[in-house]
């Protein structure tokens, strides 16, 4: 049985129960990007010196450190669209022959041997092509206008990039001169989608309502803490293996 509308709190969650939602308020037509297509690129990179490859990269090697002693690990990176290019396919031109170019950034943070925590800004520019990923064109042109009066042709087509990157390993090293530069192996996986601005009409149940207010956090007396927490057992867990085998069929003579 579903459940009555006035009892019913419209709200974000998870529909657990298939038929115990009362029917929408309404249908509604609302305008947001649709993905129409998406691929997956998985990149391991290390330093090498040189033009870039599918590999390699020249700018994960560091500027001249002085006495680094300790690799920590990388934070903050950040994804940058530079340009997209979308080539038709002669065969089905809604398929296209896509070609990014982005950049990602990130700091690496290390130890020198007095102690001292530093970090290296690095910054990688790489091109990815995509030979064949489904990408129609809009068929209406597609006009705005803004509150400051100023009118715009707007492009239905987007190219969306989602990146999850992580610093896989950074060790230290000398060239011949002696100075220590620090080589980051890199891995990210990068998701290329192809989406379109489109009408879609959906149900609804109105307007959200207004959220719950704030929680604000109270110092707690520990010992009022401390009278809720269950009482430790005092010896641990044995592990001992059981004297009889039950799966063990026994054979009669």
């Amino acid at each position: 049985m579903s459940i009555a509308h006035n009892e019913f709190i419209p709200r974000p969650g998870i529909v657990n129960k298939q038929g115990h939602l009362p029917d929408p308020s309404e249908l509604v037509c609302v305008e947001l990007p649709k993905v129409f297509d998406q691929c997956l690129i998985k990149r391991c990179l290390v330093y090498a010196c040189g033009p870039n490859t599918v590999d390699t990269d020249s700018d994960l090697r560091s500027q001249p450190l002085n006495a680094p002693r300790a690799f920590l690990g990388c934070r903050d990176f950040k994804l940058r669209l530079i340009s997209v290019e979308k080539i038709p396919l002669k065969r089905n031109p809604n398929y296209k022959k896509v070609i990014i170019c982005f950049v990602i950034s990130f700091y690496a943070d290390y130890i020198d041997c007095d102690e001292n925590k530093k970090c290296e800004f690095f910054e990688i520019n790489r091109t990815e092509i995509i030979s064949k990923i489904y990408c129609p064109d809009s068929i209406a042109q597609i006009a705005a206008s803004f509150s400051c009066g100023e009118y715009k042709d707007l492009d239905s087509g987007i190219i969306k990039l989602e990146m999850v990157a992580e610093c896989l390993d950074g060790f230290f090293c000398n060239d011949d001169c002696g100075e220590s530069f620090l080589d980051i192996t890199l891995g990210f996986h990068l998701i290329v989608k192809c989406e379109l601005v489109v009408q879609l009409l959906i149900p609804a149940y109105g307007y959200c309502p207004v959220p719950r207010q704030c929680e604000e956090d109270y110092e707690e007396n520990p010992c009022d803490r401390f009278d809720r927490t269950p009482v430790p057992k005092f010896f641990p867990d044995q592990k001992l293996k059981p004297l009889f085998d039950n799966d063990v069929d026994v054979e009669c003579n």
